[in-house]
């Protein structure tokens, strides 16, 4: 669904914008979840875009170090 709003008081505008850039997101993003905050619907489902879904934490195993230890090493012929 599609809304135009129109009449967003300077300061409504600043609160909207000023959360939006707090929090990373859009301005849309951030109106709809303090939309459905307002009329008691919690918050707003929002579409993710990232990559937590597939992403996880970096893990320090002795295995994986011991693997990367080689590509810490600057090989000093490759940069003359």
């Amino acid at each position: 669904m599609q809304y135009s709003v129109r009449g967003v008081s300077p300061e409504v505008d600043r609160a909207i914008r000023a959360r939006a850039k707090e929090l990373g997101k859009s301005l849309n993003e951030v109106a709809l979840q303090t939309l459905a905050e307002g009329l008691g619907l919690g918050s707003a489902r929002t579409v993710r875009r990232d990559l937590s879904g597939i992403a996880g934490t970096w893990q320090r195993e002795p295995a994986v170090e011991r693997a990367l230890a080689a590509q810490d090493q600057v090989d000093e012929a490759l940069w003359r």
